[in-house]
């Protein structure tokens, strides 16, 4: 009951098939963009929800406390951070909430920074809510692992700073950050007086040797000013549902934010949606941890491969199931970086450049599908560099 079940998704609706023709100019590749997964659902949640069509009547419903609260025990279990319920509530999506939370912590005009390279809805969002974007380059030290420079991203700050969007553990590329990372980022918001918007819907896909932290919960004073966004959809496969929470301690910024929540009233959700949020999070720990090691043995793949393969890089992902591939050493410009991957090697990956100008030269591959799936668009790649000797 707790496998996992590997699923073509060539015949369905699936946006990652659907879209081929209209993304990549062709319906020839192997799509590994979108971040879902090529995985069934937990049989869990499909059971929960089967269950619950026998009663006849789909009308309005609420959420239920129940729900709320196998969401904080899964949080308190694997991430041993302890959530109250009158902190949380619905939303479809993190995206929507991102452009609720901006017009309820900030003004038009008003500055928010984003980290980039990034989740490209975090510049859209900012740009149609008519806010000013503050583009913060993430450093790289010396070994290329990304970081934070604290006192670069103080320079940036100004009067009308009002937002910091943090995406942890960071997408696209692979980032968990650190207790310590976090507090410095933290503090600095706090002696500021900036809200913390913090994306953390890739919470549960951390690899061993790294650990989630919840930047909430790292102090008083980030827990006063952070609001947090977690859900099912990565952990799960279960974008679409259209559910996930937003977590909010301070009474203050969650009355600014309810009041921004009900002026666009996007209700409590769907029935069925409600059902498999809390089966999820009630039944699913063991198939998340058959998840882990899947996940893991592909990362390990494309580490192995990437050391064999000189010209393409990779900074191994300490969480989520994208790699960022680190292309500039085959010294192609980013539309001939692009062609390459569709015509030569036939595969279809989300563009590096699209994730902001820092993403030049790279490309970002989901490895959430079988084994088998990967190795053969690891190799048609490697077959690819070697038609032009590249390998």
């Amino acid at each position: 009951m707790d496998e996992l079940i590997f699923v073509d998704r060539s015949c369905s609706n699936a946006e990652k098939y659907v879209l081929r023709k209209k993304l990549f100019g062709t319906h020839d590749v192997q799509p590994m963009w979108v971040a879902d997964m090529d995985i069934a659902t937990p049989q869990c949640v499909l059971d929960a929800v089967g269950e619950r069509l026998h009663h006849p009547v789909l009308g309005y419903e609420m959420m239920s406390d129940r729900a709320y609260q196998a969401q904080i025990g899964w949080i308190q279990r694997h991430h041993g951070w302890k959530i109250q319920r009158e902190w949380l509530s619905y939303s479809p999506s993190v995206v929507a909430s991102i452009g609720c939370a901006l017009r309820a912590f900030s003004d038009e005009g008003d500055d928010v920074i984003v980290m980039s390279p990034v989740y490209p809805p975090f510049f859209q969002q900012v740009k149609n809510n008519n806010r000013h974007l503050t583009l913060y380059s993430l450093a790289q030290n010396s070994e290329g692992h990304y970081c934070f420079d604290i006192e670069t991203l103080r320079s940036q700050i100004t009067p009308k700073t009002k937002i910091l969007l943090l995406c942890s553990p960071h997408n696209p590329i692979g980032r968990v950050w650190s207790r310590e990372e976090l507090f410095s980022l933290g503090t600095l918001c706090v002696d500021y007086g900036i809200t913390i918007v913090s994306d953390e819907i890739h919470c549960d896909i951390v690899y061993e040797g790294y650990t989630h932290i919840p930047m909430a919960s790292l102090s008083d004073e980030l827990r006063e000013c952070t609001v947090t966004f977690i859900g099912t959809g990565k952990t799960f496969n279960m974008a679409g549902f259209g559910i996930s929470t937003v977590c909010i301690a301070s009474p203050h910024l969650r009355a600014l934010y309810e009041k921004e929540r009900s002026r666009i009233h996007w209700g409590e959700g769907a029935i069925l949606s409600h059902v498999a949020f809390e089966a999820a999070y009630v039944h699913g720990d063991q198939w998340h941890k058959n998840l882990m090691f899947h996940l893991s043995n592909n990362r390990k793949i494309i580490q192995q491969w990437a050391s064999v393969t000189a010209r393409i890089q990779i900074s191994s992902p300490q969480g989520t199931y994208l790699g960022w591939l680190d292309c500039r050493a085959l010294g192609m410009g980013d539309r001939e970086l692009r062609e390459f991957f569709i015509r030569e090697a036939g595969v279809g990956l989300s563009a590096g450049l699209g994730f902001g100008r820092e993403g030049s030269g790279f490309m970002r591959l989901n490895f959430a599908v079988s084994t088998t799936i990967l190795e053969d668009a690891l190799e048609k790649i490697s077959m690819a560099l070697r038609g032009r000797g590249d390998a």
